[in-house]
């Protein structure tokens, strides 16, 4: 399971969409950290065999990450901070873009 180690009253918190579901999440915090936060499992499905995949190393190593954001495929969500409004979906395959 994933949480923060503090909760901190003073965080702020944005909107954003995961798979055109609205949540909010904390402000400052990665893609990869909202996904799991929102305990959506996985960010991607493999090309090959279409085997569910999360975040990893969580420092934009593994690639294990990739999502499409704010419609660009094959971004590293453990890269991106979040922000208000912002279009996340789980990356089917090799993400193809839109």
């Amino acid at each position: 399971m994933f949480k923060f180690l503090q909760d901190d009253p003073a965080r702020e918190w944005v909107n954003i969409f995961i798979d055109g579901e609205a949540v909010l999440v904390p402000d400052q915090i990665s893609v990869a950290a909202a996904v799991l936060y929102q305990k959506k499992g996985f960010t991607r499905m493999t090309p090959v065999n279409a085997a569910p995949r999360a975040p990893l190393c969580m420092m934009g190593v593994c690639y294990e990450c990739l999502m499409v954001i704010d419609g660009q495929a094959n971004r590293r969500a453990c890269q991106e901070t979040v922000k208000e409004g912002m279009k996340i979906e789980r990356q089917m395959g090799a993400g193809e873009q839109s």
